[in-house]
């Protein structure tokens, strides 16, 4: 079988606080990171955000998204939504690869594609 770049497994809290397995068998990486990020107070929240947006930008893959569709759909702020596609990129949270396009007025759009 081919490799997948889809996540075999979803986000799972690990053996450490705010910690995350998205592959079987995977090492125990901390989720998030960030001078601010308190695990206690802010796993669950960003995990759940996460999880909406690889959903949603998996399930139509190939759709170009802006930040604005992608937080009416999830209920994030496209500030949020900003920083969870840049997690999607990150080895710990599947290393997806999702290409950017800059529109009209400097508003962009983002996919994973196909």
């Amino acid at each position: 079988m081919p490799p997948s770049d889809e996540p075999r497994g979803g986000l799972q809290r690990g053996a450490g606080e705010g910690s995350l397995n998205l592959f079987v068998g995977a090492p125990q990486l901390p989720a998030f990171c960030g001078y601010t990020y308190d695990p206690a107070q802010d796993f669950e929240r960003l995990k759940t955000s996460l999880e909406k947006v690889r959903h949603l930008m998996l399930s139509e893959r190939g759709r170009w998204w802006t930040l604005s569709e992608l937080a009416s759909r999830t209920g994030s702020s496209e500030a949020g939504v900003s920083a969870r596609i840049r997690d999607l990129r990150k080895p710990r949270h599947g290393g997806f690869s999702v290409e950017n396009k800059r529109m009209k007025g400097g508003l962009w759009r983002y996919r994973i594609p196909v």
